[in-house]
């Protein structure tokens, strides 16, 4: 186990990591370089070049429910030395 700083290295290089403490199952987070998808909303199409939607770099979590959405730490996350590499 290991503290946040070396998660979020292990998260930069491609490594999925996760809490111990998390009681949802299968849950982890992984980095998400920047990038472009393709613009779906009527209200975003044609803002951006090509209908590309830029974003920029984030972290992501799947969730209990297996779903995946941007991931925003906890000092609780921050500060906790439980942190895992998910196979």
């Amino acid at each position: 186990m290991f503290d946040f700083g070396i998660a979020l290295e292990y998260l930069k290089r491609g490594a999925k990591v996760a809490r111990v403490g998390w009681n949802g199952k299968g849950m982890f987070i992984y980095y998400v370089s920047e990038g472009a998808y393709p613009a779906k909303m009527p209200s975003i199409k044609g803002v951006f070049e090509n209908d590309l939607v830029p974003y920029g770099a984030y972290i992501a979590i799947k969730t209990a429910d297996g779903i995946v959405i941007p991931w925003v730490t906890s000092q609780a996350d921050v500060l906790a030395e439980d942190w895992v590499i998910v196979d």
